[in-house]
């Protein structure tokens, strides 16, 4: 297991089942960001309380809301335009870096805040995922299912 976020983060999205279940997830509201650190801090067996998913809430809602959403929001407006103009592409493309960059920066902060949590303490991923995506609109609990299934392997 990878020992920082970053790199657990783009190991467990590249298992087969992980990209769509977290696409799937993302279309309800759910942060995929959160959903990789919920994944990490369960596998590092951090005990899930309510305390800590606030004030991962806190630490990724405005970095969200500020620099990945709008980064998002401007790639997704070009996408279908964009595949007739070579140029808007190219800097389709150039924006499809920064928000990945924008979420790698998200995923060093939830890192940060959690540096202190004692591990070895719990088991329970479904608490933290179901933690994480609390709140979605109509969340896809067999998207949930399957990001942990895929994640852990199990």
């Amino acid at each position: 297991m990878s020992s920082d976020l970053w790199s657990f983060s783009l190991g467990t999205y590249a298992r087969p089942g992980v990209e769509a279940a977290c696409l799937t997830l993302q279309s309800t509201g759910v942060n995929v960001c959160l959903l990789l650190c919920g994944l990490w801090l369960g596998q590092r067996g951090v005990a899930c309380n309510e305390h800590r998913l606030q004030q991962l809430r806190n630490v990724a809602q405005p970095w969200d809301a500020d620099v990945v959403q709008p980064l998002r929001a401007l790639r997704m407006r070009w996408k279908v335009v964009a595949t007739e103009d070579a140029e808007l592409n190219a800097l389709r493309e150039q924006v499809k870096t920064l928000e990945l960059e924008a979420e790698r920066h998200l995923l060093m902060r939830l890192e940060r805040a959690t540096l202190n949590w004692p591990q070895c303490e719990a088991t329970d991923l479904s608490a933290w995922l179901e933690g994480v995506a609390a709140g979605a609109a109509h969340l896809d609990r067999d998207a949930l299912h399957q990001l942990r299934v895929a994640a852990t392997g199990t």
